[in-house]
C-alpha cells in the first residue's frame, strides 16, 4: 500500500474520532471568547419578592437567615450573611445572593443558574475535571495536530500541498502571525 492511502485512511479515521470532541471544542471556545460579554457557564436570574417584616424582625442573627431562607424556599448551603446597613440584611447561598430590606421585606434574588449542556462543554473545555481528561485531551490535541499534517496531503495535483493547498497552508500560517505583531 502507498504511503499517500495510509495517509488518507489515518485522515479519515482520525476526522471521525476527533468529531465528537472537536463539536464540543468549537461550540465551548466561542462561548468562552466571549466571556466578557456574557457568562457561557451561569444564567443570573433576578426574583423580587416580598415578606412580611413583621415575621422577619420577629427573629435575630442566624434564626433570622434561616426564617428568610426558608420563607423563600432556598435551601441550599449558606455561605455567609452580614447587615450591609441597619435595616437589610444580604445572605450569601451557594449560587444566590439574597438582600433583603428588613422595614420593607423586600426581597431581591440573584441566582446562578447553570446552562444546561454549555456548562458541562466548558467543564470539559476548560479541563475542570483534571486527572485522566487531562491525558485524553492531550491525546486529542496531538490527536489534531496528526490530523492537521495528514489534511496537507490528501489531495495531490494542483489543488494538493504543491499547488493551491500551498498557498492556503501559507496563508493559515501568516495569519497567527499577522495578529501577534497586532497585539504584543
Amino acid at each position: 500500500m502507498k504511503w499517500r492511502k495510509w495517509n488518507n485512511c489515518l485522515h479519515r479515521d482520525l476526522g471521525y474520532l476527533c468529531f465528537g470532541l472537536t463539536i464540543i471544542y468549537v461550540i465551548s471556545g466561542i462561548a468562552v471568547n466571549h466571556i466578557g460579554s456574557w457568562n457561557p457557564n451561569y444564567r443570573i436570574e433576578h426574583i423580587e419578592s416580598e415578606l412580611d417584616p413583621a415575621g422577619v424582625n420577629r427573629h435575630q442573627g442566624d434564626a433570622q437567615v434561616a426564617y428568610i431562607l426558608n420563607q423563600i424556599g432556598e435551601s441550599r448551603r449558606i455561605k455567609n450573611s452580614f447587615s450591609p446597613a441597619p435595616d437589610a440584611i444580604k445572605i450569601f447561598v451557594e449560587g444566590n445572593t439574597v438582600t433583603v430590606n428588613l422595614a420593607s421585606g423586600k426581597v431581591a434574588q440573584e441566582k446562578a443558574v447553570t446552562r444546561p449542556i454549555l456548562h458541562e462543554m466548558n467543564f470539559l473545555h476548560l479541563n475542570h475535571p483534571k486527572k485522566l481528561w487531562t491525558w485524553f485531551a492531550d491525546l486529542y490535541a496531538l490527536s489534531l495536530g496528526l490530523l492537521a499534517l495528514t489534511g496537507l496531503f490528501v489531495l495531490r495535483g494542483k489543488n494538493g500541498i504543491t499547488g493551491r493547498g500551498a498557498w492556503l497552508t501559507g496563508v493559515g500560517l501568516l495569519i497567527p502571525v499577522l495578529f501577534l505583531f497586532m497585539y504584543i
